[in-house]
């Protein structure tokens, strides 16, 4: 990829600082989303009709993950295993992002 500065002799490690914060923003995104599923999960247990303000928060941002692999996934009575399916698939992401971004 050519560098925007190449008059300037300014492309000294341009492209890689670039990467590295797509790098740490993904990651940060993940990250957050990661807690919040979490949350997610502990505020449940609390708050069953979500009608806390941060609870519907919380709820808002996660659905839009969660209600898909729901969808996907059978029925198994009381307990919804869709956020910890979430939870292992935002870490394989992370995994996957940080191989990507060391090699």
């Amino acid at each position: 990829m050519p560098c925007a500065f190449a008059a300037a002799n300014r492309c000294d490690g341009y492209e890689s600082k670039v990467s590295v914060v797509i790098y740490e923003i993904l990651n940060l995104f993940l990250t957050a989303l990661w807690i919040a599923i979490i949350a997610r999960a502990i505020l449940s247990w609390f708050d069953r009709g979500m009608r806390n303000p941060i609870s519907q928060f919380v709820y808002r941002l996660t659905e839009p993950i969660i209600a898909p692999i729901r969808q996907i996934m059978p029925r198994t009575g009381f307990i919804d295993f869709s956020p910890l399916v979430a939870i292992i698939i935002i870490a394989i992401l992370r995994q996957m992002l940080s191989v990507a971004a060391s090699g």
